[in-house]
């Protein structure tokens, strides 16, 4: 927790604007495991590797003079994954550094959104600074995770052997067919 001026910041309750105004800073250092949904997507997930994050907020005054808040995000997490070429298990290194603006509600939120190159919030007084950080890093998950180099190589074949040995032991599907156009004096 930090206290600025007097005031203790959670990360699980955020009061942003107040956050913003003092210009506060949290920083943090979480077991992976408690992030449920970032988990669902690893492949065995182990105590010993850990989420640190960092966050800062700020108001900044834009064109006309309006204060407008800002969250300032950095987080450096390794999941465990699965390689998509050997499938053993990679761990991945993800770094997250993204800057939030807190707009008031919903409906400005969705106004300004088309428009706008930053990501948009909405202001809250309980506002779940582990809920978005764990959002950012499923979203920064690889679509195909990969070793740099795999420990094991890796076959590059597309045939087996032994698939098309066993294939050459059956019967053709359509043989008894040939056979009966022959009965037939079809040629």
């Amino acid at each position: 927790m930090d206290k600025e001026a007097g005031k203790a910041f959670s990360a699980d309750h955020l009061d942003v604007w107040a956050f913003a105004q003092a210009g506060g800073q949290l920083a943090g250092r979480d077991q992976l495991l408690k992030y449920e949904r970032l988990v669902l997507d690893t492949q065995a997930p182990r105590a010993d590797l850990f989420v640190d994050w960092q966050a800062e907020g700020s108001v900044r005054k834009a064109p006309g003079g309006v204060a407008q808040v800002w969250l300032q995000l950095r987080v450096h997490a390794t999941v465990p994954l699965q390689c998509q070429r050997c499938l053993a298990p990679v761990d991945v290194p993800l770094v997250v550094e993204r800057a939030f603006r807190f707009v008031a509600d919903e409906a400005t939120a969705d106004a300004l959104d088309e428009g706008c190159e930053e990501d948009l919030l909405v202001l809250s007084h309980r506002f779940d600074l582990r809920a978005l950080i764990e959002d950012e890093l499923i979203l920064a998950l690889p679509l195909v995770p990969l070793h740099d180099h795999c420990p094991e190589v890796v076959p590059m074949v597309s045939t087996d052997p032994d698939f098309d040995a066993a294939g050459a032991d059956k019967p053709h599907p359509f043989a008894a067919l040939a056979g009966l156009r022959k009965d037939h004096g079809e040629k």
